[in-house]
């Protein structure tokens, strides 16, 4: 397995502050140089590398390399899905009561590996991380997609010795990478878990990408990418509008009233003083949010998010889910806004065989494939088949 490389001696991560970077403590995290001596053809023509990928693994691989989990996060999470916040992590892991000893995911079991996707900022090789002539790559990073991302993650098992997952789990952007995984290479995928995602991006979906982006864009701090320089900042004001803007998508029209409904910030009045706890709840929610993101990193995934196709180059959507041989589970939030579920039922209706398509209520809308941890747990001990003590 590849070793844990020290955070200094890492030249593919990020300078950003706020987000990790060349000299941080690396927490739990593995440093996988991939693509060094040859490069990575990404789908936009251009050759790329070398790439380090970051990731963190619990549990024990076994001597036949069979009980490996591949757990792909969503669009703004990373390799620490499980464990404390503390040095190296500004938060607990997002599936921490998910991931561990006798939980769903049960490491006495598993081996499980998540890696920080291609182009974030977590870590792995992005925007913000340095190129071979010393220099952040900024504008100079290139068009990636989601078939990108997997090649990278695909080079990362091999070098650690996986040629077959007992399971690919993901949600959201990673729900997406799990299905080009069960697609590009399905003898290598045993079992597949998509949580509330799409075979292909929608007009809607695009649309709401692109106001994001713009919003970064327009910020005087962008710099047409090239903001890392010393004394510059990023585009604070921008990323904070284009999380605010994600997370009215990602939450539920029900969440908000329940939480907010019309009532004012502070007690006082929103016609003198001009706040809603609504717009006050945006702002603080965005200004937290952007602390630990790099705003090219945030527009590179996002567009990587609405190039997302399984269709392209095969055939249409039909032809492409029809390659998955992988037993599926197809998980749909009834409050999903972003990909509701009639996008699942797609999935579940092309792959036809050996799946299941379940649902799952919350108020959280699309964020409810992270909030709702007790019932996925129960859908991925059917999944992992570990019902009655039985792998």
């Amino acid at each position: 397995m590849a070793g844990i490389i020290h955070a200094k001696a890492n030249t593919a991560t990020d300078q950003r502050q706020g987000a990790w970077r060349v000299g941080d403590h690396p927490g739990q995290r593995q440093f996988a140089t991939l693509f060094s001596r040859e490069t990575l053809q990404l789908e936009c023509g251009q050759s790329f590398g070398p790439i380090t990928l970051a990731y963190e693994t619990w549990g024990q691989l076994n001597s036949t390399a069979s009980n490996a989990i591949l757990l792909l996060h969503g669009f703004s999470g990373d390799s620490h899905a499980a464990g404390g916040q503390g040095p190296g992590h500004h938060h607990p892991g997002w599936w921490n009561t998910v991931i561990g000893p006798g939980l769903a995911i049960d490491t006495n079991r598993f081996f499980v590996i998540c890696p920080s996707a291609f182009g974030s900022c977590h870590g792995s090789t992005g925007p913000a991380s340095l190129a071979v002539d010393g220099r952040p790559y900024g504008s100079r990073f290139p068009v990636i997609t989601i078939r990108d991302m997997v090649a990278t993650e695909k080079a990362l098992a091999e070098q650690i010795g996986i040629n077959q997952w007992y399971a690919v789990i993901g949600g959201s952007m990673g729900g997406m990478r799990a299905l080009e995984w069960a697609i590009d290479h399905p003898s290598q995928v045993e079992r597949l878990l998509a949580m509330a995602t799409c075979a292909a991006v929608s007009a809607e979906v695009i649309a709401l990408h692109a106001t994001q982006i713009q919003a970064i864009e327009l910020d005087p701090d962008f710099k047409g990418g090239n903001y890392y320089e010393a004394g510059r900042h990023q585009p604070q004001r921008g990323l904070c509008l284009a999380r605010s803007i994600a997370r009215i998508s990602y939450g539920s029209g029900q969440e908000f009233d329940i939480h907010f409904d019309r009532r004012p910030a502070d007690n006082s009045d929103p016609i003198v003083n001009g706040c809603y706890a609504v717009e006050a709840y945006l702002l603080e929610h965005s200004e937290i949010s952007a602390k630990h993101l790099d705003a090219n990193s945030y527009r590179i995934l996002t567009r990587a998010m609405s190039h997302h196709d399984i269709g392209r180059g095969r055939g249409g959507i039909t032809n492409a889910l029809a390659a998955i041989t992988a037993r599926t589970t197809v998980v749909s939030i009834a409050s999903d806004r972003l990909f509701p579920p009639r996008l699942q039922n797609e999935l579940a209706q092309g792959i036809k065989d050996s799946v299941t398509l379940t649902r799952i209520d919350s108020l959280h809308g699309h964020d409810g494939f992270l909030c709702e941890q007790q019932q996925i747990s129960e859908i991925l001990r059917q999944t992992l088949g570990c019902v009655n003590n039985q792998t």
